[in-house]
């Protein structure tokens, strides 16, 4: 006999899983283009597309936010941009699952300083010794690529904790996400309009497939895992977004897979899932659950 009520929802998981893949595809799709366009353009123009695709699909109502609106929505984005250019910068240089693992660091950050016991916080040296595993001086990584993947980290932090704030204030949500991911198009757009004539119309049809499956799908798939579950159980979900990365930069991208890999990201993801699992009573909403790319993020 089954007893309904204490079955598992896996629908949260489904749907969170489906973000995460989503948004390490569009990174593995959007590399192919770097070469050509740069990394700079390339998450310009695919925030662009994905501007105009949510814009067109929430038309938010403008004429009625507020000016604290506004700059939330406006700082958010500035962030989301900030991000994304990290983020590509440090694809190009370092295997995907080293990024998406540094990257994950961000909203661990965000997490931790919200713990109110030491013993709690103890969790972080796991993740300090995968860190170290990853990205030590004798780990062979490029340290461009670690400071990029780092100050990818950094920029999440500052966006999941507008994330929240958007998401939590008065008559916001999607149409929300639509203006901040403008915001994040307009701010690095003057420096990748250049590129624009160097866009070929394959180059086009790539991009708005990174958009789609790496900006505007994600977000709404943990938009729709929050509502059914709670925000933090959404933000432990994200501990699969390093493994995830391994796997598809292993599989599609070519990337290595080092013992120290193997070792450092499993240890990241885990001890971030505690902190971030610790870090507000069970069952909280804690506002929009948000990841690097949308935010996506992915």
């Amino acid at each position: 006999m089954t007893r309904t009520d204490d079955a598992v929802d896996l629908r949260p998981v489904l749907l969170v899983l489906i973000g995460s893949l989503g948004i390490q595809s569009s990174a593995i799709v959007s590399s192919t283009l770097f070469a050509d366009l740069g990394t700079v353009a390339v998450s310009t123009f695919r925030l662009v597309i994905a501007a105009v695709m949510l814009l067109v699909a929430f038309r938010p109502a403008v004429r009625t936010f507020s000016r604290g609106r506004w700059i939330n929505a406006c700082i958010y984005g500035i962030a989301m941009a900030a991000m994304n250019q990290f983020y590509f910068a440090a694809v190009d240089r370092l295997p995907l699952g080293v990024v998406v693992t540094l990257d994950f660091l961000g909203p661990c950050l965000v997490s931790f300083l919200g713990l109110k016991h030491w013993r709690e916080r103890g969790w972080a040296l796991m993740a300090f010794i995968g860190v170290v595993l990853i990205a030590g001086p004798s780990s062979g990584m490029d340290p461009a690529g670690l400071i990029y993947g780092f100050l990818a980290g950094g920029f999440f932090a500052a966006y999941t904790v507008f994330a929240e704030r958007v998401g939590k204030a008065e008559g916001g949500g999607l149409s929300d996400l639509a203006i901040s991911v403008a915001v994040a198009a307009l701010v690095t757009l003057p420096i990748a309009a250049p590129k624009l004539i160097d866009v070929s119309p394959n180059a086009w049809l790539v991009l708005t497939l990174a958009a789609l499956i790496g900006v505007v799908i994600p977000y709404i798939a943990d938009t729709l895992a929050a509502r059914i579950t709670s925000a933090q159980v959404v933000g432990t979900l994200f501990a699969l977004d390093p493994v995830v990365g391994s796997i598809l930069g292993w599989l599609l991208k070519g990337d290595e897979l080092t013992a120290r890999m193997l070792i450092g990201i499993p240890l990241v993801a885990l001890a971030g899932a505690i902190i971030t699992w610790r870090s507000k009573p069970r069952g909280e909403a804690g506002g929009s659950a948000a990841r690097p790319q949308v935010q996506d993020g992915g």
